[in-house]
Formats: structure tokens, C-alpha cells, sequence
């Protein structure tokens, strides 16, 4: 029952895939439950704006690249393939709308109650929204990230030339050519997503290597991937300005140790393009919040500190998701959803952030879990690596598709898998079997003797296991 002196048991600020998971599973475990959202929809960035409209982007822009540039006729089938953005557009819309929708339903059946509007706190057991004030026994903050500005570079989604993610998921038209600020995740994505609809794609990377940590090795062959695919990869380099004109976007690029002041160095040039993606990374949503009142401070990185428990230092007051520490990841905010709940229904949540897997779905995929091999020998293990070429997989042979690599650390002493990091056209799917694996503690040997049907994909991991020992079968 709830307590008579609050209007809820608890209150969830955020509707995205942390939010929305643990206001369902409070529910569940009979707790009168609220959440509030400030979205006409339910599901939050990622849903709405992020992971899922970027993916049925990729999907599309992968049917036709197969159709176009070759897959397709190496196998005798001829196909003059053309494409309507509008359609396109639409077909993603419309995927977004039935999984929001199907969130608004899980709500009604859970009984959760969806406030809508902005939640600021009074005190630590108090919100007001849109002028009206709710009150819960607990109160969990799971408002998600937003982008990150870039300074010289101004976001003007309305406009359709310098755009954030959001934009790049709206644009009315192929770009001509697309500058892609930032070689992360979501740059590479959508930036793969344009060029195979036709976009000329220059990234601009502030490092010395795309997706900044991911294990070397993956690092280094999605720079030769993606330079192979026909994007323009600068690395080292930094836009330090924009200026639009019309249809043209003219941008200043610097190395990222600065301009030269020696003869023979480097020196800022400028890039036209018809559209920039800004894709520097995210920042926590805490603006608007009012934890001035009660007294929660966040760190350096702009995130809020939680006990293992998900408690903040005030209590009452718990934070899930993209504004505390680790991955901005929505399979870790559902997670850690569900957890928060159970604790605070008296059970034992569970999440362990040492296993949670990370994709990047391009073509091919990049997946990892676990420690890279770097990070690995910098916590103090020897290391013993396996890695299998999915040139040699006889699933990826058969299918022509045999970009990429699966990687395996194992610490040398215990044999213990630390890390597993993948390179192939289902690296997303193959690393759960990973996953699954390091959170029962396995070693190499482990999933080395354990039988893997032939032939699949699947089976790269076990040869690399094998590689571990130095005795793989196929190479």
C-alpha cells in the first residue's frame, strides 16, 4: 500500500529506456507508481530520436547498398535499385511510433501514471510539474543526456545545415557532402547511414583513431573499413569554426595540437559542405532539475554520484542511466532500471557494469565487452590474446561478407576471459554469447569446448577462444 502521507510509492523523472523500465517494474512489484515526461511520446531519446530510428535508417541505406554497389550482382542477381527518402523517412517513423505506442500500453497495463511536463524538486520527496505538485516516498532522476555543443559550431536543427543527431535523422534531402564533427558511435552511424544513400562523407576526428574506447586493434581496422567504404577520414584534426552561406556550410579545421608554428607543419585549412554532424558526445540532462534544493551536487563531469545501490547522497532520492556514471548506454539504463526498483521494494537489484556490451552498428559492426587489451594489462593482468579472422569463417566465406575479426583477452594466469571485442556484419548479436560467458566467470577454454553449430558466424568466437592456447583449427 502506498504511504498515505505521498501521492505515489515512487516517481521516475525520465520516460526514456531507463525510466520507463523502472517505473514498469516498480509497478510490478506493486508499488504505486509515476513518471514523469516531458515528450508528446514515451521511450526518450532513444527510442524517439536515437537508437531506434538510426537503425531502421541503417537497415534501409544497407538494402540499397547491396543492390547498388555489387553485393547483389556477385551472386547473379541484377538490381537497378533506386530509393524515395520520403518513403524511407516514413518507414522509420512509422517503426518508432508503434514502440512508443507499445510503451503508452505496458504503462496502462502496469497502472503506472504518466504525468507529462518538466519536473523541478521542492524538497527530496517533492516535484512540481507544470505548475502542479506530486509528491513520492522515492523519487528516481533517470532524464537521460542530450548532446554535446561544440563551441564555433552552432546546432540549427530548423535550418537543416549544421545539425545534431536529431537533424541528421530528419534531413529532407541527401546531403551532397557531409561533415561528420567526431569519429564516434554515432557519427560513424549516421554518417554511414548518408553515404550509402549517396552523401560524399568527411569525418573529422579529434584523435588519433576512430572510436575512441574500443581495443586498439578494433580501432585501427574500422579506420581501414570505413576509409575502404570511400569516407574521408581526418584524424588529429579539429573544426574550430562554422559559417553558413545559403546551401554552404564553410568550415575551419585545425590539426588538434594546434596550428603549426614551424615551416613544414600542419596549418588550419577550411572544408565546404553542403551539411555537418556535430557528434561529439553527450552531456547529462540535469539543467531545469532544481537540485539546488535538495542539496545534490554533481561531479566534475557534470553526472550525479550513486552508492552501488543507485542512492544518491540524498536520501530518498535515487539516479539511473546517462546521468550518472559509465556508458551512456540504453541497455545499461534498463538494467539498472529494473534494479533500482527492486531496491526500492526491499529486494537485491543486480546489475554488473563490468559486463555490459557495446555495439556499433554499422557495416560491419564493431561489438565489445569487458576490459580492452590495454585496459587490461594497466589493471594489473598478463594477458594471453586469441584472434580469428572472419576470412576464415566458413559462414562469412560462404556469404561473402568476411570483413572483420573476434578477439579474445584471457588473463594468462587464470585463464579467466577479461575481454571480447568483434568485427562482423552480426558482431551485435555474436558478442551476447561473450557477455553471457564473462558473467559466469568463464575462461577461453570454456567456450573453446563448447560446440558451436557449423556454419555460423558464431563460430569465430570459438576459434578464438581456441587461439587463445595458440591452436585454432581453421588458420
Amino acid at each position: 500500500m502506498a504511504d498515505q502521507t505521498y501521492d505515489y510509492d515512487v516517481l521516475i523523472i525520465g520516460a526514456g529506456p531507463g525510466g520507463y523500465v523502472a517505473a514498469i517494474r516498480a509497478a510490478q512489484l506493486g508499488l504505486k507508481t509515476a513518471c514523469v515526461e516531458s515528450r508528446e511520446t514515451l521511450g526518450g531519446t532513444c527510442l524517439n530520436v536515437g537508437c531506434i530510428p538510426s537503425k531502421a535508417l541503417l537497415h534501409a541505406s544497407e538494402l540499397l547498398d547491396e543492390a547498388q554497389n555489387g553485393h547483389m550482382a556477385a551472386w547473379g542477381i541484377t538490381a537497378n535499385a533506386t530509393f524515395d527518402l520520403g518513403v524511407m523517412m516514413a518507414e522509420k517513423t512509422k517503426a518508432v511510433g508503434e514502440l512508443t505506442g507499445g510503451i503508452e500500453f505496458l504503462f496502462k497495463k502496469n497502472k503506472v501514471t504518466w504525468i507529462k511536463g518538466h519536473a523541478a524538486f521542492q524538497d527530496a520527496h517533492t516535484v512540481t510539474v507544470g505548475g502542479e505538485t506530486h509528491t513520492a516516498k522515492d523519487i528516481v532522476i533517470a532524464t537521460g543526456s542530450s548532446v554535446t555543443p561544440l563551441p564555433g559550431v552552432e546546432v540549427d536543427n530548423a535550418k537543416g545545415r549544421i545539425v545534431d543527431s536529431t537533424g541528421a535523422l530528419e534531413l529532407s534531402e541527401v546531403p551532397e557532402h557531409l561533415v561528420v564533427i567526431g569519429g564516434g558511435v554515432i557519427g560513424l552511424e549516421l554518417g554511414s547511414v548518408w553515404r550509402r544513400l549517396g552523401a560524399k562523407v568527411t569525418v573529422v576526428e579529434f584523435l588519433d583513431l576512430l572510436l575512441p574506447g574500443m581495443d586498439t586493434d578494433v580501432r585501427k581496422e574500422a579506420g581501414k573499413i570505413f576509409k575502404k567504404q570511400g569516407m574521408d577520414i581526418r584524424l588529429k584534426s579539429k573544426v574550430t569554426g562554422a559559417s553558413v552561406k545559403g546551401k554552404k556550410v564553410t568550415l575551419t579545421v585545425e590539426p588538434a595540437a594546434g596550428p603549426s608554428t614551424g615551416s613544414g607543419g600542419a596549418e588550419p585549412e577550411t572544408i565546404e559542405a553542403s551539411h555537418v554532424l556535430v557528434s561529439i558526445g553527450r552531456r547529462p540532462n540535469v539543467d531545469g532539475l532544481n537540485l539546488e534544493a535538495i542539496g545534490l551536487e554533481l561531479n566534475k563531469r557534470g553526472q550525479i554520484e550513486t552508492a552501488h545501490d543507485f542512492r544518491t547522497k540524498v536520501p530518498g532520492v535515487w539516479a539511473i542511466g546517462d546521468v550518472i556514471p559509465g556508458p551512456m548506454l540504453a541497455h545499461k539504463a534498463e538494467d539498472e532500471g529494473i534494479a533500482v526498483a527492486e531496491f526500492i521494494a526491499g529486494q537485491t537489484g543486480i546489475v554488473n557494469h563490468a559486463v555490459i556490451p557495446g555495439v556499433v552498428y554499422t557495416m560491419p559492426e564493431f561489438a565489445d565487452v569487458g576490459m580492452t587489451e590495454d585496459e587490461a594489462k594497466e589493471a594489473g593482468h598478463t594477458v594471453k590474446v586469441g584472434k580469428f579472422p572472419m576470412m576464415a569463417n566458413s559462414r562469412a566465406k560462404a556469404n561473402r561478407d568476411t570483413d572483420g575479426f573476434v578477439k579474445v583477452v584471457a588473463d594468462a594466469e587464470t585463464d579467466r576471459v577479461l575481454g571480447v571485442h568483434i568485427v562482423a556484419s552480426l558482431a551485435g548479436t555474436m558478442i551476447a554469447e561473450a557477455a553471457l560467458a564473462m558473467e559466469f566467470g568463464a575462461t577461453s577454454e570454456d567456450i573453446a569446448y563448447t560446440c558451436h553449430a557449423h556454419p555460423t558466424h558464431a563460430e569465430a568466437l570459438k576459434e578464438a577462444a581456441m587461439a587463445v592456447q595458440g591452436k585454432p583449427i581453421h588458420m
